[in-house]
């Protein structure tokens, strides 16, 4: 990554001197940063080399085109892309099957160069995967890093009681939740049609590394990619491949960071392009979902409680609920007590205090609630093949009511219109 350069005059970057244009793409006009829209002064010299739109690449000031260039670099590869079709998967396949990627099978331990053959619920079908991505050796990491582990979170007595934190815990919590917001924000501003979900989970990885973290997913039981990207019907931890978005889809991407020794965990579902009316409403309808679940969490509350606000306000729109997942508790630990189930007349035991983190993830389906495990063992799809939507936050259970630690920011990118 090099150094954004003045909007005017002339710069160097990674030893390279660069000739600037004083001029804007439109005369003298006005350029807002593409991160933070305040007035733009300097410009990607990469964009400038690649002859792209000035507003493409302008950023007003270093530690703005820094923060955001795991998401903007996707703009110099979508330059190069014109010799593959983006709506030919077997050029897709075959460009990326040539590369050394493979299809993904047995929960993450075994590669093939043949696609599995399965009863596809839907119209997606998996994609080769890139190899597993770099991590610095200075960055702390989970006890699952190197060999796919996670004997010491499966037998923590924490599985079986909940933790009270002490305020020098949550104070860790919030240090770690900010990174994964940040993170989650810099994929959502990359999603658009043309896009591989490959791409997206690159971005998660360097803005991971970059803020001195670790991405939690990475060879956790051995999955292979630092973030899940769920795209249409698949409903949960869908593996990053060489699939490129196309107009019309929804992709969830779920992100979670290992910081000082503690998981932040979060998700969102994002439009791609223009989707169709339906789409939006079960979106929007799981968005909702989560937030008047939410909004019951304080001391007292039965975590039982959830599932019947969540299902109560799926079902009206027509909706149905997943029950093979739920969320959990979070801090050290990556998954832990207590168990939140999302759907009604469920038999979580067991009340809220003080103190207490945990995720609330509703994944809420057009169709059936069922679900069927695609052949890699971890992309999880809906029985019917119709489309399904989750949103994650995770929440801190204060004296009087929660906080929201993962909560969207001044910064987070403007993705969702009953927001505006």
């Amino acid at each position: 990554m090099g150094c954004a350069e003045q909007e005017s005059g002339n710069g160097t970057t990674d030893g390279k001197k660069e000739q600037m244009d004083s001029g804007s793409a439109a005369g003298d006009a006005v350029l807002a940063c593409v991160r933070c829209s305040k007035l733009a002064r300097l410009q990607c010299p990469k964009c400038l080399e690649l002859k792209l739109p000035r507003a493409n690449g302008a950023f007003c000031s270093q530690d703005c085109f820094k923060a955001a260039w795991g998401s903007h670099k996707v703009v110099h590869a979508e330059s190069k892309r014109a010799v593959i079709r983006a709506d030919n998967p077997q050029d897709q396949i075959a460009e990326a099957l040539s590369r050394g990627w493979l299809y993904c099978l047995q929960k993450g331990q075994h590669r093939s160069g043949r696609a599995p053959n399965f009863d596809w619920t839907g119209d997606l079908r998996p994609y080769p995967i890139s190899a597993r991505r770099f991590v610095p050796e200075n960055i702390p990491r989970p006890e699952w890093a190197s060999n796919g582990n996670a004997s010491a979170e499966q037998y923590s007595e924490l599985q079986n009681s909940v933790e009270i934190k002490t305020p020098e815990q949550i104070q860790r919590m919030r240090e770690v939740c900010k990174i994964a917001r940040d993170v989650l924000d810099a994929a959502a501003r990359a999603v658009k049609p043309g896009v591989t979900t490959d791409e997206l989970d690159e971005i998660v990885h360097e803005a991971t590394i970059a803020a001195g973290a670790y991405p939690s997913p990475l060879n956790y039981h051995f999955f292979p990619k630092s973030c899940c990207t769920s795209v249409n019907e698949v409903i949960c931890h869908g593996i990053p491949d060489a699939r490129r978005l196309e107009d019309g889809d929804i992709v969830n991407v779920d992100v979670t960071v290992y910081y000082k020794g503690y998981h932040g965990d979060l998700n969102e579902t994002y439009f791609v392009g223009k989707v169709d009316e339906a789409s939006q409403l079960l979106v929007q309808n799981t968005y909702e979902c989560l937030e008047k679940a939410i909004a019951i969490v304080k001391p007292g509350v039965r975590y039982r409680e959830v599932g019947e606000v969540i299902s109560r306000h799926a079902s009206l729109a027509g909706l149905s609920v997943v029950r093979s997942y739920s969320g959990h508790g979070i801090g050290e630990l990556f998954h832990c007590a207590p168990n939140i189930p999302h759907y009604s007349r469920n038999k979580a035991v067991g009340v809220m205090k003080a103190g207490q983190t945990f995720t609330i993830e509703p994944m809420i389906n057009a169709g059936v609630w069922r679900d069927r495990m695609w052949p890699d063992g971890w992309t999880s799809v809906t029985a019917d093949g119709k489309r399904t939507a989750q949103f994650e936050h995770t929440l801190l259970v204060t004296e009087t009511g929660c906080e929201v630690l993962t909560a969207r920011i001044p910064t987070s990118p403007p993705v969702f219109p009953w927001l505006s």
